[in-house]
C-alpha cells in the first residue's frame, strides 16, 4: 500500500514501493494484513514479498484455508504421507483427521503430549505446525499460544507465516533463489510449483 504522509524513512520508502495493486487478487483484509509484515518483518522489496505472497497464497488456497483439518482418504493418505501408511493402515486411519494428525506429527516439532500433533497441526497462510514453532511464534508476539493454539488461525495467520519465513531464512533466499528454491525451503518438495510460479509472477507484477 502506498503511504506518502509522514516523513520516517520506512515511509518514505513505502512510497517506492506500491502494492495496493494486490487488492486485484487479494481481500481488503489480506491487503491490510500486508501492511504489517512489510514493516515488522523486512519484506520490503518486491522480490521477497512477491515470493513470499506467492507462497502464502497457494498454502492457503487463496487465504482461504487457514487450518490443517487432516481429513484425509486412504489414497490421499498414501500420496501425502507415504512414510507414515501403508495400504492397510491407511484404511484403518482414512478420515479420522485427529488420529492422522498425532501419527504424522507425534514426537516431533516439540511435540510430547499425546494430542499434541492434532493441538498444533498446521495454521496460519503457511501453516506454522509443532508445538515449538507455537512457543517460539509466541514468544516473538508475547502471547501464549500453547495453551490457545487456535489464536494462529484466527488472529496471526499473516504474522505466523511472516516469522517462520523470516525465521528459516526464506527472505535471504528469495533475493536471488529461484520460485522452485523457495518452495523446498516452504514444503519440503515442490508440490504444485507451476502454480506457485505462476503466482509469483502475478504478484511481481502487481508491486511497483
Amino acid at each position: 500500500m502506498q503511504i506518502c504522509t509522514l516523513p520516517t524513512s520506512f515511509e518514505q520508502y513505502l512510497c517506492s514501493m506500491n502494492y495496493s495493486g494486490i487488492g486485484e487478487i487479494t481481500s481488503a483484509k489480506v491487503l491490510k494484513e500486508i501492511d504489517s509484515v512489510v514493516e515488522n518483518y523486512g519484506l520490503d522489496t518486491k522480490l521477497r514479498l512477491a515470493h513470499f505472497l506467492a507462497q502464502c497464497h497457494h498454502e492457503s488456497m487463496g487465504f482461504k484455508k487457514l487450518e490443517e483439518n487432516m481429513n484425509y482418504s486412504a489414497n490421499r493418505l498414501l500420496q501425502v504421507f507415504p512414510k507414515y501408511f501403508d495400504r492397510f493402515s491407511a484404511n484403518t486411519f482414512a478420515r479420522k483427521p485427529k488420529d492422522i494428525a498425532n501419527i504424522v506429527y507425534g514426537g516431533r516439532m516439540g511435540n510430547v503430549e499425546p494430542n499434541d500433533g492434532w493441538d498444533f497441526r498446521g495454521r496460519g497462510y503457511i501453516h506454522l505446525t509443532g508445538r515449538r514453532n507455537y512457543e517460539l511464534f509466541g514468544d516473538s508476539i508475547g502471547v501464549d499460544l500453547t495453551d490457545n493454539p487456535q489464536l494462529v488461525s484466527k488472529n496471526y495467520p499473516m504474522d505466523s507465516a511472516a516469522w517462520f519465513w523470516v525465521t528459516n531464512k526464506i527472505d535471504e533466499l528469495s533475493d536471488n533463489g529461484t520460485v522452485a528454491q523457495v518452495t523446498r525451503r516452504v514444503n519440503g518438495g515442490v508440490n504444485g510449483l507451476n502454480e506457485r510460479e505462476a503466482l509469483f509472477r502475478k504478484y511481481l507484477s502487481l508491486i511497483k
